[in-house]
């Protein structure tokens, strides 16, 4: 068993983890292991079995697809304390997408077969993991709405937001979101281009800043007038 106490608070400060038991949390981080990956590393590709669940402490996640043309199709960074790995988990087929490491990242692993076991023991758990995976579908099916009927400039504000804010949970307001403009373009299938003059507009409406791979917010409220669709 490896020791993980130093890292309870942090994943204390995700809303999904927070909400377990504390003995559903400690049986969790008993059968816990650490994984470290280099900065471009493969966590796992779309076909790949399942290996377990998996929490970021460090760095970030990308997680998409790559056509064989050898487009990406970038569906989300994870970052701390957030979870990921929740689909194979239930129905037990192989990965649905690609996952690589952005920048130097440690993981959290829960590996499968013993947390399936400890669900065969316990099958009322199963419930806390389907919370996890409603939330993932909740977000999906914002997206997939504001894709179909939000323009472009709203749906980036409304994705800024979101990440700010910690998609939903308790980590609290981020003040600059390390993200570069292609990621961000890729996240809501729009061209560098025009993911560029949208940044470019609310900088020049204060909103934020635009660094190197990064984004700061300097005003939230204006933030949130440009995803409301308002000047």
């Amino acid at each position: 068993m490896i020791e993980l106490k130093h890292h309870r608070d942090l994943l204390l400060t995700g809303e999904w983890f927070s909400q377990l038991s504390a003995a559903l949390q400690d049986e969790l981080l008993a059968m816990a292991q650490l994984r470290r990956l280099a900065p471009g590393q493969r966590l796992f590709r779309r076909g790949d079995p399942p290996c377990g669940l998996y929490a970021v402490l460090e760095g970030a996640v990308r997680v998409g697809s790559i056509s064989e043309s050898g487009k990406e199709l970038l569906l989300v960074l994870v970052e701390p304390p957030h979870w990921f790995g929740e689909i194979s988990l239930f129905d037990g087929q192989p990965r649905t997408h690609d996952a690589f490491a952005e920048g130097q990242v440690t993981l959290l692993n829960l590996p499968q077969a013993p947390l399936l076991a400890l669900l065969k023991r316990q099958p009322e758990h199963w419930r806390d993991f389907a919370l996890l995976m409603s939330q993932k579908l909740r977000l999906a099916f914002i997206a997939l709405e504001e894709m179909s009927l939000l323009p472009a400039p709203q749906r980036l504000a409304r994705r800024l937001l979101m990440i700010t804010e910690g998609y939903g949970g308790l980590a609290g307001r981020r003040r600059v979101i390390q993200l570069a403009q292609e990621q961000l373009a890729m996240m809501l299938a729009l061209s560098r281009q025009t993911a560029n003059q949208i940044l470019k507009d609310l900088e020049a409406q204060g909103a934020l800043r635009l660094t190197y791979g990064e984004i700061e917010i300097l005003d939230v409220e204006c933030l949130k007038r440009a995803a409301g669709g308002k000047p």
